[in-house]
């Protein structure tokens, strides 16, 4: 089976004697594997595996514990992500837990076809029958051991420091693991699983819910925050709060003690580059660059104006030439000479080389006066609006009716244009009578305006809010909830719509055939016309007195400024400190969990009441046993290991002793290894380590029923 691994394969496992056992600690973070009578394990990684592909060729491949991600770059592992043989502490994905087995048997160097050597594996303390059976079957037929026993990690734990004198025979041993936290009475050395308690709550919930917090408060850097770089930032930055209300309390005030317990991980950031000043070589550089751009546009555009020059000549010459031929042309023949030209009449071969000489004056750069042949240019412009319709052919006809639509458009831009002019005239008197009565009177002018631009405010805020909010003027709304349309409008607009609505009808009689004529459209002209001028006269209005109280009142601030929202920031470049990602209430609230499982919506003991729980269950009432006991607790396990564990937990089980009660808490020599170290010195005696093994022969002759009163003794006599 192929491995992707950065682990190296031992070669020395044809020097034990078969007899020799292997001790494997199969945690649920961790799988250790080595052999018995060693202070260390020979391989350990991850207890995951993934099965990627291949992009190119599509073969599967295993990845088991930690992996190379340079490597895995070149794998889909969008469809196989990692994947744990555990559920809570129990294992129960033995395909999974095969392929841990077997990269863990390659890595310690031994054929995988047979392991003919003893094998000590770990288990969670009460481990289920069906699980401990599936094991022994696994490694009976698919790996031919010799020899099978299962032993608890946190009592090898508690063994091998009780050995070292860190606690004694009667204690209580608390092991807070990766997916679950144990409490098991030790009395005489041997562990009391009828007292022992389990909460489902351990490192994995801790490492989960800081990734939670920081997420949720970094979206941005999210994709840095991978798993393993949140374990890290745990085991690095969290602690125990002494007390958790009390912790928050500071973080809440943001003092100086909050700023020094907040914890800063600084992301790679790489400063934008600053932008040089040009230095005055270059501005020079630049300018003549951009000169002599400039002369070659100009250039461009002086032999453009020439060639206009010349084709607008020379179509002039031609146009000339035609006038004159067409002089000495007899009237008989001349239909026939202007359909050979191309023109319809005379006057169009004049009216072209008019507009061709206007054209040629203002290419040339010279004065051009329209005005006078203005009435000449119209008269032949729209040469057909004088005659009657009965003397005009369908093409003729419909010329008319263009040349009417371009006269009456030309003559409302006349008109705009000159009313526009009389407006703006019109302004600038206004202007002047207002700049003489603010001199006059400043103060009176000055609240004058004032009033003028509240009425106006009013006005344009009660318009909006009866188109927003569709309330009538009395402020009420109808019967059905809403607002008809009519309520909206103003007086004039809703008299325009009656006058509307009964054209109709008065026109038909009774008979609605509005419409029908094309006089009838002219009374939609006239009604909507300037339909919403109230509207845009106070907005107009409210815009010009908001102005002039800008330019005369410099305390003057609009409403639309302090009621708006404060605009968005603009673009900034991005900061060091864009890069950070701090950690200060996160550092103890997410261990908290250990103590409060309600704080992730589990609704089980904490450390400190699990305690108390154990000490209740022990089979006899002996206070002076639970005395005896509470002088040695001890802690093992990853999830021990934060600052203010023990000054926590002593706090906890105070509060559940009687008062003056000698609690002594203690930590493990190494919390993470000591439970395999227990195990490989309880396993290199060979005498007494046989008697605990469950063999191959009685598997196959006694079957897994044999397993269900397998009792695992850990105090060797």
């Amino acid at each position: 089976m192929p491995f992707i691994s950065q682990i190296e394969r031992q070669s020395d496992y044809s020097r034990f004697s078969s007899s020799t056992p292997i001790v494997i600690d199969n945690g649920g973070s961790y799988f250790r594997i080595g052999w018995a009578g060693e202070d260390d394990p020979r391989v350990v990684f991850r207890n995951i595996v993934q099965r990627p592909r291949h992009k190119t060729t599509g073969e599967t491949v295993t990845v088991v514990g930690d992996h190379n991600p340079a490597l895995l770059r070149y794998f889909d592992c969008t469809r196989s992500g990692p994947r744990s043989a555990f559920d809570g502490n129990v294992v129960y994905q033995f395909e999974i837990m095969e392929y841990i087995l077997d990269f863990g048997f390659d890595r310690l160097g031994a054929d995988q076809s047979q392991i003919d050597h003893p094998v000590l594996i770990n288990e969670c303390p009460c481990n289920p029958n069906q699980s401990r059976c599936r094991m022994a079957e696994l490694l009976f037929e698919s790996y031919g051991v010799s020899s099978i026993a299962y032993g608890v990690d946190a009592a090898f734990s508690y063994k091998y420091n009780q050995k070292k004198g860190i606690c004694a025979s009667n204690g209580l041993a608390i092991c807070s693991g990766f997916m679950s936290s144990h409490a098991i009475p030790f009395v005489n050395g041997e562990p009391v699983f009828e007292a022992c308690c389990r909460t489902n709550v351990g490192g994995y919930h801790v490492t989960d819910y800081l990734k939670q917090l920081l997420s949720l408060k970094y979206p941005h850097h999210s994709t840095k925050l991978t798993w393993e770089k949140v374990e890290d930032l745990k085991m690095e930055n969290c602690y125990i709060a002494p007390d958790y209300a009390s912790e928050v309390k500071i973080f809440q005030k943001g003092d100086k003690e909050a700023e020094e317990k907040t914890r800063c991980w600084q992301l790679p950031w790489t400063p934008a580059p600053v932008e040089e000043q040009p230095s005055e070589e270059e501005i020079a550089r630049k300018a003549e660059r951009k000169e002599r751009q400039g002369q070659r546009l100009r250039e461009m555009a002086e032999a453009k104006r020439t060639s206009r020059i010349n084709e607008l000549e020379n179509e002039i010459r031609g146009l000339d030439f035609l006038v004159k031929q067409l002089e000495h042309v007899p009237e008989n023949d001349v239909p026939a000479f202007l359909r050979d030209t191309g023109y319809a009449s005379k006057q169009e071969i004049e009216s072209n080389l008019a507009k061709a000489t206007q054209s040629l004056r203002k290419a040339k750069g010279e004065q051009v006066e329209n005005e006078e042949k203005g009435d000449t240019s119209n008269a032949e412009k729209y040469n057909l609006l004088h005659v009657p319709d009965e003397m005009l052919t369908s093409e003729q006809l419909r010329d008319k009716k263009r040349q009417l639509f371009l006269k009456s458009t030309a003559e409302a831009r006349q008109r705009a244009k000159q009313r526009k002019l009389e407006q703006e005239l019109e302004r600038e008197k206004q202007m002047k009578l207002e700049e003489a009565k603010r001199l006059e009177n400043p103060e009176l002018y000055l609240d004058l305006l004032r009033a003028k631009y509240q009425e106006l405010s009013e006005k344009v805020e009660q318009r909006k809010r009866q188109k927003t909010n569709g309330n009538n003027t009395n402020g009420k709304q109808n019967g059905s909830g809403g607002v008809g349309r009519g309520e909206r409008l103003n007086a004039a607009q809703r008299e325009r719509m009656r006058l509307l609505a009964s054209a109709a009808f008065d026109r038909g009689k009774g008979e609605d055939t509005f419409g029908r004529d094309d006089e009838d459209w002219q009374l939609y002209k006239l009604m909507s016309r300037d339909n919403n001028d109230d509207e845009d006269d106070n907005e107009a209005d409210l815009a010009r007195v908001s102005a002039r109280l800008r330019e005369i009142d410099p305390t003057f601030v609009p409403k639309s400024e302090t009621g708006s929202p404060a605009e968005p920031p603009g673009f900034r470049p991005l900061t060091k400190e864009d890069f950070q990602i701090l950690m200060g209430v996160e550092r103890f609230r997410c261990p908290e969990v250990l103590f409060h499982p309600n704080l992730i919506g589990i609704e089980q003991a904490g450390l400190g009441e699990m305690a108390g729980i154990s000490l209740r269950r022990l089979p006899s009432n002996d206070e002076a046993l639970e005395e005896r006991i509470t002088k040695s607790i001890f802690l093992t396990g990853g999830s021990c290991q934060y600052p203010g564990m023990i000054e926590r937990l002593e706090t906890e089980i105070r509060m559940l002793r009687p008062c003056g009660s000698a609690i002594n808490i203690v930590r493990a020599y190494d919390p993470i290894l000591d439970a395999w170290r227990g195990a490989s010195q309880y396993a290199s005696d060979m005498q007494l380590f046989q008697q605990q093994t469950f063999s191959r022969d009685d598997y196959f002759e006694k079957g897994e029923d044999w397993l269900r009163g397998y009792k695992f003794r850990y105090t060797l006599t």
